[in-house]
């Protein structure tokens, strides 16, 4: 099957001959000149819905994760619930994604994708038969041990819950850390953790599979860790993330912590108006040279400003001392 892709406005005759140069391209390459055509969205949000099917006919949705924050059409930051959705688009979503698992009797966990485009109609994408990397910040709002509930459901139990008995209790976010380098293009940085101190807290959890004084190898997927945090409000769950990424420390090598820092603080990522082109439209490595260069300023006027007030306390102090002296004199 060939496919082609027509992202610019164009005219009936364009669309004709573009229509029939890939069928000629097809049949040539593929012996097979089949063509099908799909709607192009042109600033989606990367809406997903997690699915739970066991083998006696239940399925139920856990509601979505935002997957919107990408780099080379790669999730690097996910978030639950999406700070989009409403109630209403919300149902229609999960029962979509329930009919697409019934359609194929689908057992397990499993995740619909979808593309939702800035009128909130959404179209669907694809479904991954499998745990998902960012399947955490669902377990965190719906309190539901995906894993266990799958193991379940391997052993041909019936699911413990219903739909209604599923209720979205605050907010998670998800930072895929990977060792790579935000000030190169985003690539792939090796070499040995020399420093690897992890983050804790409440409403804190890290998965990885790395210790202090490992190698990062360029041989497999670049990922290190997922830092995952998790609030009452997606506020507080996003200052918790900032948070985190401070005290996680990790030297030998470079990471997206970066990366991660800069999108908790960029304001758009903060509003939740965001589409898959974030990336591309707000980060650089200028911008993120600028945020820091502008951290360090202020810390470098802080330490000033502490220094001086240390100074002029030790000088009163002094003088004080000294009028004390003559007095006793």
């Amino acid at each position: 099957m060939f496919s082609a892709r027509l992202t610019e406005k164009v005219n009936e005759t364009e669309i004709e001959k573009a229509f029939n140069d890939a069928k000629m391209e097809a049949a040539a390459s593929f012996k097979n000149d089949g063509l099908y055509m799909e709607k192009f969205v042109e600033e989606p949000r990367h809406i997903e819905i997690q699915v739970l099917a066991d083998s006696h006919g239940n399925v139920v949705h856990l509601f979505e994760r935002e997957c919107s924050i990408q780099r080379r059409h790669q999730k690097v930051v996910e978030e639950a619930p999406s700070a989009v959705l409403t109630p209403e688009l919300r149902e229609r979503m999960g029962e979509a994604a329930i009919k697409v698992a019934k359609s194929c009797n689908y057992e397990g966990a499993g995740t619909v994708e979808f593309l939702l485009d800035s009128d909130n109609n959404f179209y669907f994408l694809e479904m991954n038969t499998r745990l998902q990397v960012e399947h955490p910040i669902t377990e965190y709002i719906t309190g539901v041990d995906l894993v266990a509930e799958q193991i379940k459901v391997a052993r041909g139990e019936k699911l413990s819950f219903t739909q209604d008995d599923l209720k979205i209790k605050g907010h998670a976010v998800e930072l895929r850390i990977y060792a790579e380098d935000p000030l190169n293009d985003f690539l792939p940085s090796i070499g040995i953790l020399e420093t690897y101190i992890r983050p804790t807290g409440e409403g804190v959890r890290l998965d990885d599979g790395y210790e202090q004084g490992m190698e990062i190898p360029i041989h497999y997927d670049p990922m290190v860790a997922k830092l995952i945090t998790y609030a009452d409000t997606r506020t507080a769950a996003i200052q918790k993330m900032k948070l985190a990424i401070a005290d996680f420390k990790i030297v030998g090598l470079e990471t997206t912590l970066p990366f991660g820092k800069f999108v908790m603080e960029n304001e758009q990522f903060i509003s939740g108006d965001i589409d898959t082109h974030f990336v591309k439209k707000y980060y650089s490595p200028e911008a993120l040279l600028k945020g820091q260069n502008a951290e360090e300023a202020l810390a470098a006027e802080i330490a000033i400003k502490y220094y001086q007030e240390q100074k002029n306390k030790l000088s009163v102090t002094a003088n004080e001392s000294d009028e004390w002296l003559k007095r006793r004199t």
